[in-house]
């Protein structure tokens, strides 16, 4: 691309074999974009003829093309040293946008030189009253490293009536929408390439909070999500994936004094889950499991040396209780009945 284009804001979608999602959603982006961000896409070797198709349909759009299909940590990572921009749009290709979506974010973030990152309403595509999986009102974890989100618990989701109009701090924002401060985000090295997809943006925050930033929601922007747009959501590649990543995200970011009982702890829980997958026959996952672990506990030397490296220390929006228990066994199922008291 050469020297970069200082631009305030610029919205990057990450591309691999989506030329459908960019035929459906492209439109719509550049339409409510444009007026106040650079539209990007990023291609991470398409062999769909995505790059062809981008050039002849959309030639506004500047295209980024990198050389391999490293995932979605290593793609934006490649591609967001040749943006220049005070602030970066993670966007999925599978995302319808609204109007006015950019400008609230940004205003937020304007207000506060401390928040790294931020995401908006993330409401479900197909039905567009309720919140969608991958972020919902914002993300949260528990003691244990369970992610859930205001709006989701598990697979549970709820219908959006205004519950979650709040602009809060949160503990991660979703990677689906992810608006993230481009000097905070090149200062901790970006997305961790070997998480390859899912949960790397959670690892994101958690390394920002570390750092003694902020991560918001803000409700007055709002789009609409597809889902399962690179794997589908029903899938032994991204159980492997979850469970593998968990444990790497956790490993890195906790606190020494809660290493051990949070690990004793998810290999008791981990295990109960891989026994439930065989009972319902999903023998796929459940080997899944076992494979996440193995490659996990192999990776441990490298992992030690990176807690040396990364700062930790306490941080918020960490709720206190086991959500397992909480929503299995209490049958509590929506984020506004847990308990306040318990988040940090």
């Amino acid at each position: 691309m050469g020297q970069k284009k200082q631009t305030k804001v610029a919205v990057v979608i990450l591309n691999w074999n989506g030329k459908k999602f960019l035929d459906d959603f492209l439109p719509g982006v550049i339409r409510h974009s444009q007026a106040d961000a650079e539209v990007i896409v990023a291609d991470n070797d398409s062999t769909d003829g995505s790059v062809e198709f981008l050039k002849e349909k959309f030639p506004e759009v500047t295209i980024i093309q990198n050389d391999t299909n490293g995932g979605f940590a290593k793609g934006y990572n490649d591609a967001l040293k040749k943006v220049g921009a005070k602030y970066y749009v993670l966007l999925n290709s599978d995302i319808e946008v609204t109007a006015n979506w950019v400008n609230p974010v940004i205003e937020l973030m304007d207000s506060d030189e401390n928040i790294a990152a931020c995401q908006p309403k993330l409401l479900s595509y197909y039905e567009q009253d309720k919140f969608e999986y991958a972020g919902a009102a914002g993300g949260y974890i528990d003691k244990y490293g369970y992610p859930f989100c205001r709006g989701r618990i598990f697979q549970t989701l709820e219908t959006d009536n205004g519950q979650y109009n709040d602009a809060v701090e949160i503990f991660w924002a979703t990677g689906a929408c992810m608006f993230v401060r481009a000097e905070v985000y090149h200062k901790l090295g970006g997305l961790d390439e070997r998480f390859f997809a899912h949960m790397e943006e959670i690892d994101f925050c958690w390394r920002a909070k570390n750092a003694g930033y902020k991560i918001m929601y803000c409700p007055d922007s709002r789009v609409y999500h597809v889902g399962g747009g690179t794997l589908p959501k029903h899938s032994a590649q991204k159980t492997y994936l979850n469970m593998r990543n968990n444990n790497i995200m956790l490993f890195k970011n906790l606190p020494s004094s809660r290493l051990i009982p949070v690990f004793f702890s998810r290999l008791i829980l981990d295990g109960v889950a891989a026994l439930k997958f065989l009972v319902d026959g999903g023998l796929k996952d459940m080997w899944a499991v076992v494979r996440a672990h193995w490659r996990f506990f192999s990776m441990i030397p490298q992992l030690i040396k990176d807690r040396k490296s990364l700062k930790k220390g306490k941080v918020s929006q960490v709720y206190k209780n086991n959500l397992v228990t909480e929503y299995f066994l209490k049958g509590i199922k929506r984020f506004s009945n847990l308990d306040p008291k318990q988040f940090s």
